[in-house]
């Protein structure tokens, strides 16, 4: 009998941790305000047209010239100072453990635009199956030179296939493209669950709701986008993005999760 899998992706900024992953440690370090920073960086994307993943990854190495020596292991280093919401650091056990006790394989994945060096110094790093988000290209110091990935609000979309065919390696542009019947697909979309908060996982949001699977729209203190995605049939849920124990986000990824045992 076919192992039975259940995707959870998730965004991460806003989603898991109630801040920009920059705030946390990079921002201070080079002595700007946030607000500061996120305007020069939309500045910098008008001024050049560029993409805005691209552009945020120009203007940290641009601000931390002289200020700041990056390198692959202070980014990690950054991560260890990331919050996150109420719940996450005990969820993704919980989940599993559920998961196990109805049948069920639970896999946890990222789908970031944040920076994927910051992510993996996070305490909960250890806990995805694979973490896709924008990165850099280092020298043999472990500096950055040049953009190696950047995950936009369009190209996020490309990890879903990548999850629901189990083509985890991104060089690999012949295997996502190639047909797969869908009964031969690792992990059928109608399995997925996808998390987010903004307007750069509305693409995630729709393929995954409308292929059967599950979208949910998290929010910290201002519901007002998630009340509009919803509004709009972009998303399935909205829950305020408290991951606790017994709290209402946990019961409906459980009440999903029997759903899809049941199938």
């Amino acid at each position: 009998m076919k192992e039975k899998i259940v995707a959870l992706a998730y965004d991460f900024d806003k989603t898991l941790s109630p801040q920009d992953m920059q705030n946390y440690g990079f921002i201070p370090g080079i002595g700007m305000e946030a607000e500061n920073f996120w305007s020069l960086c939309t500045k910098t994307v008008k001024q050049y047209l560029m993409d805005m993943i691209l552009g945020y990854m120009m203007v940290m190495l641009m601000e931390a010239e002289g200020k700041m020596l990056l390198t692959k292991d202070v980014f990690k280093k950054m991560g260890e100072k990331v919050s996150v919401f109420p719940g996450v650091l005990s969820w993704f056990q919980r989940i599993n453990e559920y998961g196990l006790k109805k049948g069920i394989t639970v896999e946890h994945y990222i789908i970031s635009s944040g920076l994927k060096e910051i992510i993996e110094g996070t305490k909960i790093a250890k806990e995805f199956t694979k973490i896709f988000a924008a990165e850099f290209v280092y020298n043999e110091r472990g500096v950055p030179v040049w953009p190696a990935m950047a995950v936009n609000y369009t190209s996020k979309t490309q990890f879903l296939f990548r999850i629901n065919k189990g083509e985890m390696d991104v060089t690999n542009h012949d295997g996502i493209n190639e047909f797969v019947k869908e009964e031969d697909r690792r992990v059928p979309f109608k399995n997925m669950i996808y998390l987010g908060d903004g307007m750069t996982d509305i693409p995630c949001m729709k393929i995954v709701k409308t292929q059967g699977g599950h979208s949910i729209a998290v929010y910290g203190e201002d519901d007002g986008l998630a009340r509009k995605m919803l509004s709009q049939d972009r998303v399935d849920y909205i829950f305020k993005a408290d991951y606790s124990k017994g709290k209402p986000l946990e019961k409906k990824i459980m009440e999903i999760i029997d759903k899809i045992g049941e199938m």
